[in-house]
């Protein structure tokens, strides 16, 4: 059934179950967008405490990567659709658990960053395996285009009208609304999860797998988990800083709330053009444009941060972030596809990729905390936001090699062999995947499987 419908699919098209993933991904976005825009704000409101937000975020952040590592085993082995709907339902008691809390939260910042934590561990890694699932190599960067869309749309509606609402309500009956309307919208999300299908499991959970990859000298794994650690750096801080600082720049949520509207709606269309136009043979050129260019913007805050140079910063983040994102979220799934071996551990890949995240979050936290409980001056924010946000250069440099010789349509570990040299090639590889050429063997995997494609960031 799973290959008869694969190949009535046209080619580059989503089918059914994308779709719908698609649509369950856009109203978790929208909750997200809708309150989690403003929890640092409501945070700082409480405390002006930049250590305490910093703590929310990397008991948060540890949380959510020992998650994925630990319930890895029940999604590969059991369902990971109750994995998926509980991560939503999870999501949904953070938020009524800071709405029970109200102002006082701040002195509950790392039980509620455990919290979100766990929700965030759940969601994230069954949805990144239910997205292995039903996308293919064909598909994968038409599928994050068009999520990149929709949450950039979320991004553009969400966040105005929460700080509309909160503006024009008394004390804090705003931040109830919104809190109010997430959990709203995420039990649409479970309800919209339930026609999604849970493939068959196989297999056993391989407890240490990730370690296996890195111990293998000449395993492109080893590349791009330090090209993923440097996404994590950057991301760890940015997610909440840059809200905070327009915040902290303004005192207004309304400010904050155009903010997000004016850089999604660019984000929108910039997702929209580079999902469609982004080809193999363009990733390395557009990731290296990307890494670059999202350095690049940062430098206007070194004039200071105020309002104007705050939206130069963002529109320009906003529309070069898919140069970055969409070639390398799609080379690190086409990775998994590659064998057939490797699509029978999409799961212990799935989490190699969130455990080297977690790294860098975890890094990119220490890197915050230890700058912004000693010194809260612009300068010190700019610093701060220039140094994660370079991170990436260094990524592309890690893996450059390996996403030409994808253009090229070689075997990535290939490309690997050729750069770290000729006394790899009498070594045998056998405790890791077949990283050889297939084409043919991946096609049988998926047919196999169910999987009709994969991919996420």
């Amino acid at each position: 059934m799973a290959a008869e419908a694969a190949s009535k699919r046209t080619s580059g098209r989503l089918d059914g179950q994308s779709r719908r993933l698609i649509a369950v991904h856009g109203m978790y976005a929208a909750a997200s967008a809708l309150s989690g825009t403003f929890i640092p704000v409501y945070l700082w409101k409480a405390k002006e405490s930049f250590e305490s937000i910093g703590w929310f975020c990397i008991s948060q952040y540890i949380v959510s990567g020992l998650l994925f590592w630990i319930a890895g085993k029940w999604v590969k082995e059991h369902n990971k659709m109750i994995v998926f709907r509980l991560g939503i339902v999870l999501s949904g008691c953070f938020y009524f658990t800071v709405l029970m809390l109200g102002p006082s939260a701040h002195s509950w910042v790392v039980p509620i960053g455990i919290l979100d934590g766990l929700a965030l561990g759940l969601f994230w890694l069954s949805y990144n395996i239910i997205y292995f699932e039903v996308t293919e190599a064909d598909n994968r960067d038409r599928y994050n285009g068009i999520a990149g869309l929709l949450g950039s749309a979320a991004g553009i509606i969400a966040p105005w009208l929460s700080g509309l609402i909160i503006t024009t309500s008394r004390d804090e009956v705003g931040y109830r609304i919104i809190f109010t309307a997430s959990l709203v919208v995420l039990a649409g999300a479970v309800i919209g999860s339930l026609g999604l299908k849970n493939r068959e499991t196989e297999g056993r959970y391989d407890w240490t797998h990730a370690f296996k990859q890195l111990k293998v000298r000449g395993n492109p794994w080893r590349r791009f988990t330090l090209a993923i650690m440097t996404q994590g750096i950057r991301d760890s801080v940015f997610m909440f800083l840059v809200g905070l600082t327009v915040y902290i720049a303004t005192h207004n949520e309304q400010k904050l709330g155009n903010y997000a509207l004016i850089t999604s709606s660019v984000a929108l269309v910039s997702f929209w053009l580079v999902g469609r136009r982004m080809r193999m043979n363009r990733r390395s050129r557009a990731m290296l444009v990307g890494v670059i260019a999202l350095s690049a913007v940062i430098t206007p805050l070194f004039f200071g941060i105020s309002y104007p140079l705050l939206l130069v910063f963002g529109i320009g983040t906003a529309l070069l972030t898919p140069l970055y994102m969409i070639p390398m979220t799609s080379t690190v799934f086409d990775l998994i596809g590659q064998s057939e071996e490797s699509v029978k551990q999409r799961e212990e890949f799935i989490v190699l990729r969130e455990l080297a995240l977690t790294f860098g979050r975890a890094i990119g936290m220490t890197a915050y905390l230890l700058v912004l409980t000693r010194t809260h001056s612009p300068a010190a924010i700019t610093w701060l936001l220039f140094g994660v946000g370079s991170m990436p250069i260094i990524g592309w440099i890690a893996i450059r090699h390996l996403l030409n010789r994808t253009a090229e349509g070689g075997s990535i570990s290939e490309a690997v062999h050729g750069k770290e040299g000729a006394h790899a090639t009498n070594r045998a590889i056998d405790n890791g995947p077949h990283w050889g050429h297939a084409s043919d063997t991946t096609k049988k995997a998926g047919n196999r499987s169910g999987r009709r494609g994969a991919g996420q960031a």
